[in-house]
């Protein structure tokens, strides 16, 4: 692994770790994760190859990444105080989080110390054409979790400030729903 493999990697596990602390919820919860893996996805993601059972195991690591994301932006805490949103991470989403990062690391360092091997037996038994596979497979992955993650704390944010202006306002839609009914 170079340096940039072991910083970008660091960065992604710290992003959450950030967020173990409550804190409000703005735009750099967002943007922050979405650029890191911009940056992995651009630097590292030259090609999809599609041979053999390549998209396979794509798909199949895109998959678990989709299920972390969703898991772990589910068992983050979102609440209102005052005028904002707090965010804090809690120990599942952390967990999810950790565990989706560090099975990549442990992957690559393991392949680099002495797994090469294991992973060629096992790529040509199960038809996966290139190590280029394994990379897309794998930042793929990331990228997914990422931004289902995201997306999935956007939406109940979004969900958690709508309940917000309801309870602030009842009468106003208790007239709509009476509004809905004449129609």
């Amino acid at each position: 692994m170079t340096t940039t493999d072991w910083l970008t990697d660091i960065a992604l596990v710290l992003v959450v770790f950030r967020q173990l602390r409550e804190g409000r919820l703005d735009l750099k919860t967002f943007l922050i994760p979405l650029a890191i893996v911009a940056f992995v996805a651009q630097s590292y993601l030259t090609s999809i190859p599609t041979a053999g059972n390549d998209l396979v195991l794509v798909g199949a690591l895109v998959a678990a990444g989709a299920v972390l994301g969703v898991a772990g932006g589910i068992y983050t805490r979102i609440r209102v105080s005052g005028e904002h949103l707090l965010i804090k991470a809690g120990f599942v989403s952390a967990a999810l989080w950790v565990l989706g990062m560090g099975a990549r690391m442990g992957f690559q360092v393991w392949v680099d110390h002495g797994g090469a091997s294991t992973v060629a037996r096992f790529s040509a038994t199960h038809d996966i054409t290139t190590a280029d596979a394994w990379v897309a497979a794998f930042v793929l992955m990331a990228v997914t979790e990422v931004v289902t993650r995201v997306a999935t704390i956007f939406i109940r944010s979004r969900m958690v400030a709508a309940r917000r202006r309801q309870v602030a306002a009842p009468e106003t839609y208790a007239a709509v729903r009476t509004l809905d009914r004449t129609v």
